[in-house]
């Protein structure tokens, strides 16, 4: 089992900044990817980025180059650094983590909220 616990969100103006973080627990060493996805209010969960335990990472078109993707020395965490935030950033945000070797594959973190005024 893995377990994930979020930070980081809040509310701030366009244009501004927030760093989300996200730590596992549990069984880390099955952890071969970890990644942020958010859902907006009347909107399907999308995946914001994504980073693998051989630090590869994909972001989606609409944060790239607003948006990066760590991880921690540690390598059970990892961080969304946002910048230039935009008020269609607006959702809660949820880390993810995914772990085929174990009986329950994937796993999510509880959800924090990112909202940007404008």
């Amino acid at each position: 089992q893995v377990q994930l616990v979020e930070s980081g969100g809040g509310l701030v103006q366009a244009g501004g900044s927030l760093r989300l973080s996200c730590t596992a627990s549990g069984s880390i060493f099955s952890i071969n990817a970890m990644g942020w996805h958010r859902q907006a209010p009347g909107k399907q969960r999308e995946l914001v980025a994504g980073i693998t335990s051989a630090g590869s990472t994909n972001y989606a078109d609409s944060v790239k180059g607003r948006f990066t993707i760590s991880r921690g020395d540690a390598k059970n965490t990892v961080y969304l650094q946002m910048n230039s935030l935009e008020p269609e950033d607006t959702a809660v945000y949820y880390c993810n983590a995914e772990a085929p070797a174990l009986r329950v594959p994937n796993y999510w973190g509880q959800g924090t909220q990112v909202t940007v005024s404008s």
